[in-house]
């Protein structure tokens, strides 16, 4: 293990692996051989055969491209979606107004 992805905390790594798991079962499903899919990602095997081990140095570019090259790229998009986003949605929540107050205006001279 580099000291890049020493850095990178545990639960990262292993949403990583699954990610490259799923990648890699993907492309078995599809029966599509390693060589092929990277050719359609426009990148290197080694790095196909790493995103698929779910090293954390591979570039989000890259896991993106691959999961297009799959036809899978449109859940990418979902990923930190505020929808979905349940600590976010509480927080805003906490901090709405408990009144809102219409603000007065100023009674302008000679207005009826």
């Amino acid at each position: 293990m580099n000291q890049a992805s020493s850095a990178v905390p545990v639960p990262v790594r292993r949403s990583l692996r699954k990610l490259g798991s799923d990648i890699r079962d993907a492309r078995r499903r599809r029966r599509i051989p390693v060589a092929i899919l990277a050719e359609r990602a426009s990148i290197s095997r080694t790095t196909l055969n790493k995103a698929e081990k779910g090293d954390p140095g591979v570039s989000l570019g890259a896991y993106a491209t691959v999961l297009f090259a799959l036809g899978m790229v449109d859940r990418l998009a979902d990923v930190a979606d505020p929808r979905h986003d349940a600590v976010g949605l509480a927080l805003e929540e906490e901090n709405l107004p408990q009144r809102i107050r219409l603000s007065r205006r100023r009674e302008e001279p000679g207005a009826e």
